[in-house]
């Protein structure tokens, strides 16, 4: 029998898991394969994610309802709002923080103790848009490329390396104990990616695939969350060497439309649409799109890990949550996606 690391490792090079794999841990009687801990986004001056406060680059997060238990907040001080502050970097008025300071890896260590035969994904959150929009401001971000390049180039490659040096040092603690990278990078709105693709051909495909190359080096995975409207724009992550997207907003894209563009590219980490249909909590939708999405972005190799989302972001309910990933076990074993291999795979 595979374990939750060999299910999850052959959904996403699409080699024909046992089953299909799953990633949640309240429903007793359902798979439990992954173990994901976001430790490593600590930050040192107080920001977490489910705590808003000074982050170690220097940006304030402020939660937009106080009452809301998971808010990371919203950034509200841009410490490159005036680009003075980093072209004097060297002089030690900004700089970003270490990626190997002792800090960020203290906590991992408990947690590995406790992963079993799960497949362990460590986090690198925000990679280079969410930075560099959450250090200029979401307006000037969007002007660097036209009015800064030059600054802008200097700035993320400055990112790229923090997050290369990021993953370097996460294998050299805890080598092939973990085995993916989930990052962040949210890049659309509800109708279009708010950068147009030439701007994240010129700016970002070499180095998200400098990026991606670094990791796969020690043999993990890039799993990329990105919430909007990002079609158009996934054809560069494939090409980046992204291994797997986490697209939330499942009917925003259109299932059918995103499944004619990646299905059999890249593998996801997919639910029911989280906007609408399991806040609405309709049994018969959120098993409508749970077959959608296994029709459409499936295949038989794999490709597909079912994602228990927690409700808080949300919304929907523990009822809600259980009909999608109990939908997802059946729509699998129905289409027969993934289809086990005919004989056992090499150890």
């Amino acid at each position: 029998m595979m374990t939750g690391r060999e299910l999850v490792t052959r959904a996403l090079e699409f080699r024909n898991p046992d089953r299909l794999p799953f990633i949640q841990h309240k429903i007793p009687d359902l798979p439990d394969d992954v173990l994901e801990c976001f430790e490593v986004d600590r930050a040192k001056a107080g920001w977490f994610l489910d705590h808003p406060d000074w982050d170690d680059w220097g940006c304030l997060w402020q939660s937009v309802d106080p009452s809301h238990k998971h808010d990371i907040g919203q950034v509200v001080h841009h410490p490159l709002d005036d680009w003075s502050a980093f072209d004097r970097a060297a002089a030690s008025q900004w700089r970003p923080p270490n990626p190997r300071d002792p800090f960020y890896y203290e906590r991992i260590e408990p947690v590995l103790a406790q992963a079993g035969g799960r497949y362990v994904m460590l986090s690198s959150s925000m990679v280079l848009n969410e930075r560099h929009r959450a250090l200029r401001g979401f307006d000037k971000a969007l002007l660097d490329y036209y009015l800064e390049p030059e600054r802008t180039n200097r700035l993320l490659d400055m990112m790229t390396e923090f997050h290369i040096d990021q993953i370097d040092e996460i294998h050299r603690r805890f080598g092939d104990r973990v085995h993916g990278i989930w990052t962040s990078e949210d890049l659309g709105t509800q109708e279009a990616p708010f950068l147009p693709p030439d701007v994240v051909e010129e700016y970002y495909l070499a180095r998200y695939r400098a990026f991606a190359d670094a990791a796969h080096a020690h043999g993990y995975h890039i799993i990329m969350h990105s919430c909007g409207k990002i079609n158009a724009l996934i054809p560069i992550l494939i090409r980046a060497g992204i291994d797997c997207m986490n697209m939330q907003q499942t009917r925003t894209y259109g299932i059918r439309e995103l499944g004619e563009i990646a299905r059999g590219k890249i593998a996801f980490f997919a639910a029911a649409d989280h906007q609408t249909t399991l806040p609405q909590g309709d049994p018969e939708q959120i098993r409508k799109d749970v077959f959608e999405v296994m029709e459409h972005w499936g295949t038989e190799a794999g490709g597909i890990v079912a994602f228990g989302m927690d409700k808080h972001v949300f919304g929907a309910s523990d009822e809600s949550h259980e009909i999608m990933l109990r939908a997802f076990k059946e729509a699998s074993e129905k289409m027969g996606k993934p289809r086990a291999p005919t004989k056992s795979p090499e150890r």
